[in-house]
């Protein structure tokens, strides 16, 4: 059974924010996971071959941290499962699909590219055929599947397969922050579409961490006024997810306002 990480938008605490006990089994999977990856680095600096030098090892290479997948992962885990449904496998994910409401999440534009690649040949080989599930709240911090006033939408969720470079890309609107949490996008990566769209077999649960400074200058913009309230208590330290260390999950985002923003991360599995 995932942790939970809000009921519903509201200035409350809410499960995400239980404490320590909540966060144990969380936090011990991922030290025995960076424990496990600087043992692989001792093995690999003592075994050097021209393979390995071919994938070009990043030296610092471990696999990305796992994370909950929060209350609305709208994978068949809590309820609904959008990831069987015709029309998931897309790009452009500001819009429901399907018998949705078909309504649009508005919002600063946000390309998010992903990489996935190989952890065990030190994060130098491209994962060329996985899937990459991702999804995030709207501006105002709703989860569509699930929250009052957008249950009946399934926009800001999408399945892509990546390509040669193991990369996906994603055309999305910068998600507004909630009560408790720091600004966030959710992904799952799968073996391969198939499992994707099977909702099996997930190789690898997460979060990616937005930066500090361009929150707060798209929060300065029409409709991310919640935002700036809800971001003024937090910080990715005292965060119930990113506050063991953030550092592998953290994107690295350009742009601005007007012309949008591009969000990209690499992740190792």
């Amino acid at each position: 059974m995932r942790r939970h990480e809000h009921d519903e938008v509201h200035d409350e605490v809410h499960e995400h924010d239980r404490g320590l006990s909540y966060d144990l089994p969380v936090l011990a999977r991922r030290r025995m996971i960076r424990l496990l990856a600087g043992a692989s680095l001792v093995s690999l600096a003592g075994c050097s071959t021209d393979d390995d030098a071919a994938t070009a090892a990043t030296p610092d290479c471990a696999p990305i941290p796992e994370e909950t997948a929060g209350p609305y992962p709208g994978d068949g885990s809590n309820g609904v499962n959008v990831l069987k449904e015709s029309g998931v496998v897309r790009g452009d994910i500001r819009t429901s699909f399907g018998d949705s409401a078909g309504g649009t999440a508005a919002g600063v534009p946000l390309t998010v590219t992903l990489t996935v690649v190989d952890a065990d040949s030190g994060c130098g080989t491209p994962k060329k055929g996985a899937a990459v599930y991702v999804w995030h709240c709207d501006r105002e911090g709703r989860y569509s599947l699930y929250t009052e006033g957008v249950a009946d939408e399934n926009y800001l969720r999408g399945v892509q397969e990546t390509d040669e470079a193991g990369q996906v890309t994603f055309t999305s609107v910068f998600p507004g922050c909630y009560a408790g949490r720091w600004p966030h996008i959710h992904f799952e990566v799968y073996g391969g579409l198939a499992d994707a769209t099977a909702a099996r077999a997930i190789t690898s649960t997460s979060q990616l961490a937005l930066p500090k400074d361009v929150c707060d200058t798209v929060y300065a913009t029409k409709g991310y006024e919640a935002s700036v309230t809800h971001l003024g208590g937090l910080s990715p330290e005292s965060d119930g997810v990113f506050r063991d260390g953030y550092e592998r999950q953290l994107a690295v985002v350009r742009g601005s306002t007007g012309s949008g923003y591009t969000a990209t991360l690499t992740i190792a599995v």
